[in-house]
């Protein structure tokens, strides 16, 4: 299994993209980091202090849907904002909603999925302040833990907050192995 991790190259929340990162890991799957420029991506804790920097190992433009079982989209209000402007994230999400890959998304990560528009019929969680958001892109918004939606032949594991990672990280794992 090859797990693809997407993050703008600022703003992503340290604990949603660490803690995803190592569930893959010792699930024993190969991940590989995708943002929008090879290289620096720095994290953010609670989107206000910045912490560690990691590295993207590719850049999203020369990603392609085939290459990759399964999609994780960390959270950060900066990161989200970033990737709902960049075409290749879009486009990259939409190819894996077309192959049926499923996808998890957390925290303020949804947005990108609002704009990818593919949330019609979805059941989805996020942070609360994206429920509008997401109702008016014709998802429905629950106050959950973690929500996994199959709806649409395609799944989306969906978690509120770092508070959830592990319920995120172990119900992501679950449903990409199977």
């Amino acid at each position: 299994m090859k797990i693809a991790i997407i993050t703008s190259n600022t703003g992503v929340e340290k604990a949603e993209l660490e803690a995803p990162t190592a569930a893959i890991t010792d699930a024993g799957w190969e991940v590989e980091h995708l943002a929008p420029e090879v290289g620096d991506v720095q994290t953010m804790v609670a989107d206000v202090d910045k912490d560690a920097v990691h590295q993207a190992t590719r850049s999203i433009a020369e990603a392609s849907v085939s290459d990759y079982d399964g999609l994780v989209i960390p959270g950060g209000t900066v990161n989200a904002d970033h990737l709902r402007l960049d075409d290749d994230a879009l486009a990259l999400i939409t190819a894996f909603v077309d192959a049926g890959k499923p996808i998890a998304a957390i925290c303020h990560a949804p947005w990108v999925l609002v704009e990818a528009g593919v949330l019609p019929g979805k059941t989805l969680t996020s942070f609360p302040s994206l429920r509008t958001d997401i109702t008016n892109a014709k998802g429905s918004w629950v106050d959950e833990e973690v929500k996994h939606c199959p709806a649409n032949d395609w799944d989306l594991i969906t978690s509120r907050t770092p508070d959830d990672l592990e319920a995120f990280t172990s119900t992501f794992v679950e449903v990409f192995g199977r």
